[in-house]
């Protein structure tokens, strides 16, 4: 999209609009418009950002504060105008310029066979050039562009009429509001392609999902998806989806002028990129014949799971778009191109029956027994149902046939109820009114869809507490997993987090599987435990939504742990990366009595409840930022993790352009591929990171 020499002006002129305090004018307008265009690419296509979110927000506000003063100066394509202000009311009907057709598919070689065969048959060729791309499981969308500008985004609906959400594609910034299609004598273009959501993106999404009591989405399919149709744009906006353009179906241009440089599908998705958008451009093959296409489709499923996007198959075209035109299409699919499905991960069974299990936060969590059916490579049991308006929503009953789904690494979910496959002998799910397990009377929060026993006490929740204190993330004391924890319970040696530090042998003496060794090793570990740092024993409190990742925040904001007691919901939200919600449960945890008390047990039974000091900056890798990827040989991932810090070094959560080095171990996956793309990064092996640390010694 950009020359070199573009490239270096719009690099100047980012430096002019950050280094000096210059206001917006007329004069100067479009080149801050073009330079924010110019990192919008950067970030949201090529995934190399040369500057960081702050500084883009900072030139993005001197745009919007002109135009806010100025709306006479404000046009379509400005960055500005991707925010939707306004609630949609609804999705007016639109007509695609061309059909959007299915392609025909199959899970079968010996069809791609066949199709091969037909394909020389209508060309008269004796072999095929064929291109092979992903297929991405996400959002049909059609877009159409006229004299460069996005004039509507277009949901693929019944193939012949969508629903019009172009208000929504807006807010998907690798999608380009004007390109330059005019440098081709095009005036009109209708593009085809697919709205996603990268794994991490859903993962985060879910995570959130869960925290607030609601059901995670199978997969990113269903969540792209149902962004789009969301009618407020401003959420559509946080939702960070993604699009990949991969077809053009309608060119109308001056035919005078027309260019004849574009003749193949690999020249097609050259000219989508090169003019901003993302294509599978870097994905793409070109193959001669279908024995190399099959070949390369194995290869690509193979390593599907470490892609950064879901894919549930390729897709296989006649590269030469002259003989695309003469093969033609039927009245269904294309006859020059066809969709190879990888192997299935959805499966039928039976639901058997529903327990419900209480969380350590009192969550009330109905979970399905299911008749053991293979999906995705594992045996499928047992499944969560989440919550009771999910049961209605999915209309489920026991002794329905269920579809479940397993994608990747996400979570098993159930699909849908098969109703129609129902006898009559099928009963509804009862959700109790009372905890399953302490018999008190639920409660369900305002705004929150999953019902909680309240009940402190809750031998349920008790014993939950105690098994995620203990657990490897927050104070790792070995030899105290969730059976033991279970079985120290039952017999009265265990009722509270405190009762840990409080074991002694003569109780253990006796146990089966307890001889003298395994007593004092696991003695030994919960005297261990008494020195983890504050971080950890925040994170194993189990203050509601207070993970890892901010357990660290906090322990780096203050002295000792009863600090936080000390502080008001304000206070808290000052603090990086705590929010209302997090702030509000901070705040509640600290006023209940039960909690103080346990934290003043603890800090009686010897465990360390200040902040340790600052890792040493000025360190050896002092200033330097790491990120972990794949399997190491020689170290634990929390080892390696623990001598960065050690050394002044800083631990990232994502490759970003504020990673300096990412330590690559083996069966590295998406994070590698997508550092590859940021040139600052430096890519080391855990042999170079430990010669980096040894030159420290």
């Amino acid at each position: 999209m950009f020359t070199a020499d573009q490239t270096q002006s719009l690099q100047k002129n980012t430096l002019t609009w950050l280094e000096n305090s210059s206001s917006v004018s007329p004069d100067n307008i479009s080149d801050i418009r073009d330079v924010l265009r110019f990192h919008e690419h950067r970030y949201y296509v090529l995934n190399d950002p040369l500057i960081s979110d702050a500084e883009y927000d900072m030139i993005f506000k001197k745009l919007e504060l002109f135009e806010k003063n100025h709306p006479e100066s404000i046009t379509k394509d400005s960055p500005t105008q991707r925010v939707g202000a306004a609630l949609i009311k609804d999705f007016p009907k639109r007509q695609h310029l061309v059909p959007m057709l299915s392609l025909e598919n199959s899970y079968d070689e010996n069809d791609l066979r066949d199709w091969d065969r037909k394909v020389k048959e209508g060309s008269g060729l004796d072999e095929v050039e064929y291109t092979l791309e992903p297929k991405f499981d996400g959002a049909s969308i059609s877009l159409i562009y006229e004299d460069d500008m996005l004039l509507r985004g277009v949901t693929r609906g019944d193939g012949e009429t969508g629903d019009d959400i172009t208000p929504n594609v807006f807010q998907i910034r690798s999608i380009p509001l004007s390109a330059g299609f005019s440098k081709y004598n095009i005036q009109q273009i209708e593009i085809r392609g697919e709205i996603l959501m990268s794994k991490s993106s859903f993962k985060k999404y879910n995570e959130g999902l869960m925290e607030e009591g609601l059901p995670p989405l199978a997969n990113p399919r269903n969540a792209a998806a149902g962004s789009l149709r969301i009618k407020d744009p401003k959420i559509v906006a946080q939702r960070n989806l993604e699009g990949f353009l991969y077809h053009v179906s309608f060119i109308q241009s001056d035919e005078q002028k027309q260019e004849t440089t574009i003749k193949t599908h690999h020249d097609m998705l050259n000219m989508l990129w090169n003019l901003g958008f993302r294509s599978p451009k870097n994905e793409l093959r070109c193959l001669k014949g279908i024995d190399a296409v099959i070949r390369e489709i194995n290869e690509f499923e193979s390593k599907r799971d470490d892609l950064p996007y879901e894919i549930d198959g390729m897709v296989i075209k006649v590269n030469n778009l002259d003989l695309q035109d003469k093969l033609g299409m039927t009245a269904h699919h294309p006859r020059w191109a066809m969709a190879f499905k990888f192997k299935a991960r959805q499966a039928t069974t039976k639901l058997l029956d529903v327990e419900f299990q209480v969380g350590r936060t009192g969550a009330v969590t109905p979970v399905a027994k299911l008749e053991p059916v293979g999906v995705g490579g594992v045996t499928v049991s047992s499944i969560s149902i989440h919550n009771q308006d999910y049961i209605k929503e999915k209309d489920l009953k026991i002794g329905d046939r269920v579809l479940i789904e397993r994608s990747g690494d996400v979570i098993p979910q159930i699909v849908k109820s098969l109703s129609e496959w129902r006898t009559g002998a099928e009963k509804e799910i009862s959700f109790p009114s009372t905890c399953p397990v302490c018999n008190e009377q639920l409660f369900k929060p305002e705004n929150e869809a999953v019902w909680r026993c309240v009940n402190a006490g809750c031998s349920a929740q008790v014993v939950e507490k105690i098994i995620h204190f203990a657990s490897k993330d927050a104070m790792d004391i070995r030899s105290l997993g969730e059976a033991n924890v279970r079985k120290f319970y039952s017999l009265g040696l265990l009722k509270s987090i405190p009762a840990i530090y409080e074991l002694k042998e003569e109780d253990l003496r006796g146990l089966e599987g307890f001889g003298s060794k395994s007593i004092q090793n696991l003695l030994d570990a919960i005297e261990k435990s008494k020195q983890q740092p504050l971080h950890r024993l925040i994170y194993a409190l189990g203050i509601r939504y207070v993970g890892e990742t901010t357990a660290k925040t906090l322990a780096q904001h203050i002295h000792q742990i009863t600090d936080l007691a000390q502080k008001d919901i304000e206070s808290l939200q000052q603090i990086e990366d705590v929010g209302t919600k997090v702030a509000n449960s901070i705040y509640e945890f600290f006023r209940h009595h039960d909690n103080l008390e346990m934290i003043s047990q603890l800090k009686t039974l010897g465990l360390k409840l200040e902040a340790e000091p600052q890792s040493n900056s000025s360190g050896h890798l002092g200033g330097s930022t790491f990120l972990f990827t794949g399997t190491l040989n020689k170290l634990k991932r929390s080892e390696a993790e623990a001598m960065v810090e050690g050394a002044g070094g800083k631990l990232v959560s994502g490759v970003s352009s504020k990673l300096n080095y990412l330590v690559a171990g083996e069966d590295a996956g998406s994070k590698l591929e997508k550092a590859k793309k940021i040139s600052s990064i430096k890519i080391i092996s855990e042999e170079e990171f430990l010669s980096m640390l040894s030159a420290s010694l």
